[in-house]
């Protein structure tokens, strides 16, 4: 398997893309803005017009768009992906839909003896830069098989989270529960001790050596510290509507969810503020509210 095909190059797809063609796949790819098609072809990728080319050579096509809608589009729209793709090869969707949009899919696929994997990631641009993404891949146990070294190529850490379509975005839209409260509290605790007169470097020090020490903390609070709000690789836009479908998939499996929705609620009203900026700009709001920054003290800018 040796022919890959890529839909969606945007942050996170062309990095993807990249460590595909460093792990020696042949990749041709396909993206609206012809800007991410100039950088795939400096990449030593096959940059195409169209989702229908993809398929044309391809022997498994990843999907990393922003909707089930888009999915649909570049599978079944005018010169879509179905229409050359071959038996027996694979779609791997990597994006983060609703359980129910990628399982809708499922039979459409299936009849035209096409194996589809479910396989959302976690590890935001950093981890699509550096291939160490994770991957959480529904799919049938032959199929997981015979797909994981392209996997491979791309996420560190793979589970196969179960054989059914779906269970993928199940654990996403899960992860994305606490990934989302995680970072609205984040805001509030960095926020609280400022405001109470605390430097933002002690309170980094100190939260980073306890027990919620984290990766995700570390960044986080680094980049609010710094005030880097916009192209840090994580648009506010993504979680919005990532905590979306948490709450949709809460409400219909009848899950309160107090402290995600809470979390939702703060990141509907940054969107609303911040539209074109990243997670990180939701501290901002509560800065406003408390009169307070979180910034470096002038000896350590």
């Amino acid at each position: 398997m040796k022919e890959i095909g890529f839909i969606g190059l945007g942050n996170m797809g062309i990095s993807m893309a990249k460590n595909l063609i460093e792990n020696g796949f042949n990749l041709t790819g396909f993206d609206l803005n012809p800007q991410q098609l100039d950088t795939l072809k400096e990449l030593g990728g096959t940059p195409v017009a169209t989702c229908k080319e993809v398929g044309e050579k391809a022997d498994a096509v990843f999907i990393m768009v922003l909707s089930g809608a888009q999915i649909k589009q570049a599978l079944f729209g005018d010169s879509g992906l179905l229409a050359s793709l071959k038996p027996g090869s694979t779609i791997i969707v990597s994006a983060t839909v609703h359980p129910s949009e990628i399982r809708e899919l499922e039979q459409p696929i299936l009849d035209r003896g096409i194996h589809l994997v479910d396989t959302p990631v976690s590890g935001g641009k950093p981890g699509a830069e550096g291939g160490t993404l994770t991957l959480m891949t529904a799919a049938p146990q032959q199929v997981f098989d015979d797909i994981k070294p392209v996997l491979q190529a791309v996420g560190k850490k793979i589970f196969h989270v179960g054989e059914e379509v779906g269970l993928g975005q199940i654990v996403k839209a899960s992860l994305q529960a606490l990934i989302g409260s995680t970072f609205t509290a984040i805001f509030e605790s960095l926020v609280l001790g400022v405001k109470s007169g605390a430097k933002a470097e002690t309170l980094f020090e100190v939260f980073r050596s306890s027990g919620v020490g984290s990766p995700l903390f570390e960044n986080a609070a680094s980049l609010i510290m710094e005030r880097k709000f916009k192209d840090t690789g994580s648009h506010i836009g993504t979680m919005y509507k990532d905590l979306g479908i948490t709450m949709n998939m809460a409400k219909e499996n009848g899950v309160s969810m107090f402290t995600t929705s809470a979390a939702f609620e703060l990141f509907q009203a940054g969107i609303s503020l911040f539209p074109d900026e990243d997670n990180w700009s939701i501290v901002k709001l509560l800065e406003q509210i408390a009169g307070t920054t979180v910034e470096k003290s002038a000896e350590e800018a």
